[in-house]
C-alpha cells in the first residue's frame, strides 16, 4: 500500500545557522519510494549525505530570521503488520555474535546499559534467552512506564526508570537499554507511524520511536510504547540513541516555531500535487511523540 509522509518545520534563527536535517526514509527504504520533494522558504540551497547508519541526511544553512522547509513524499509499504519472531531465532551468545554487531551492545549517552545492568537481569534474568526475553522487557516497559509523564526534555534511562514516565522515545530508550544489558544488540529507531488498523479517537500526527533487536539473522522491531504489532512504519533513522538521529540538528541560535508530521494512507494515483491536510491546520512546535 502506499503512504504519504514528511513533514514540515519552521525556525527563527539569530543568524544564519547550519543545520543537518534527518526526516527522509532510511536508505534501507529508499526502493519504496515513488516520488518525493523538498521545498523552502526563502529558497535553501541543501546537499545531502549518508552518515555511517546509513541515514539520509540533508545539510542546509537556516538563515536570519523566519525560514521553513518542507519533505513531502509518497511511498510504498508492506500493508501487514509488523513481523514477529519466532521461537528458533536464537539470541546469540556474545562470542558468537558478528563483528559489526558488537557496537550495539555498547551504553551509549542516552541507553545507560552499564549502569541498569543489574536491574536488567534482576527483573528478566529468568526469562527464556531470544524473542520470550525482548517481549518480557517489552512487556514490563508498557506495563510500568506511564506515557507522558514526567517528559520535559529527552533524557537518560537511569532517570526514565527511576520515574517510571516517559514519552516514545524514552520507552524506545530504555528497550535497548535493558536489551543491550542482557547481551542482546539493539539499536534506537524513529519514523513515521501511520494510524492504520487501531481506534480512534487519533491524537496529532508525530513522529514514533521504537527499537529494533538483532536475534537469529537479522532485525526484528519492538515497540514498547504500544507492544502491538502496528502497520505501515516506515523508518528514518537507526542510531545508537535519539542523539544520532535527531530530526533537526541545528548549530547555533534557532528556535523551532512548528512543526507539522503526517503520514497517511492514500490510493495508487495519488500523489504529491495536493497540500497535506496536516499542513493545513496550525499546530504546536513540540515533538510529543507518539
Amino acid at each position: 500500500m502506499r503512504l504519504r509522509v514528511g513533514a514540515h518545520f519552521e525556525h527563527d534563527a539569530a543568524e544564519p545557522t547550519p543545520a543537518v536535517v534527518l526526516v527522509e526514509p532510511h536508505v534501507d527504504e529508499r526502493g519504496g519510494i515513488v516520488s518525493e520533494r523538498w521545498s523552502s522558504e526563502p529558497a535553501l540551497q541543501t546537499t545531502s549525505y549518508l552518515d555511517l547508519y546509513g541515514n539520509r541526511c540533508r545539510r542546509l544553512v537556516l538563515p536570519e530570521g523566519a525560514s521553513a522547509f518542507t519533505f513531502d513524499a509518497v511511498a510504498e509499504v508492506s500493508p501487514v503488520p509488523d513481523a514477529v519472531p519466532g521461537a528458533g531465532e536464537r539470541q546469540h551468545r556474545i562470542e558468537a555474535l558478528p563483528d559489526e554487531l558488537l557496537h550495539w551492545l555498547l551504553p551509549s549517552r542516552l541507553c545507560e546499559s552499564d549502569r541498569l545492568y543489574d536491574q536488567a537481569w534482576e527483573l528478566f534474568g529468568s526469562s527464556a534467552p531470544g524473542p520470550e526475553r525482548v517481549q518480557a522487557v517489552c512487556d514490563w516497559i508498557h506495563g510500568n512506564v506511564q506515557y507522558g509523564v514526567g517528559s520535559i526534555s529527552t533524557t537518560a534511562t537511569v532517570e526514565i526508570f527511576e520515574r517510571r514516565g516517559g514519552m516514545c522515545r524514552d520507552f524506545a530508550h530504555l528497550g535497548v537499554t535493558f536489551c543491550r544489558a542482557l547481551g542482546l544488540p539493539a539499536r534506537y529507531v524513529f519514523g513515521y507511524l501511520p494510524d492504520i488498523g487501531i481506534p480512534g479517537p487519533y491524537p496529532p500526527m508525530d513522529f514514533h520511536a521504537w527499537f529494533e533487536v538483532w536475534l537469529g539473522a537479522r532485525w526484528w522491531t519492538y515497540d514498547a510504547r504500544f507492544n502491538v504489532p502496528r502497520i505501515g512504519r516506515l523508518p528514518i533513522g537507526h542510531g545508537r540513541d535519539a542523539v544520532d538521529v535527531a530530526m533537526v540538528t541545528t548549530y547555533g541560535a534557532a528556535t523551532l516555531r512548528r512543526m507539522v508530521v503526517w503520514a497517511d494512507e492514500v490510493g495508487d494515483t495519488d500523489d504529491l500535487t495536493a497540500t497535506p491536510l496536516a499542513l493545513e491546520a496550525p499546530s504546536g512546535s513540540e515533538w510529543r511523540g507518539r
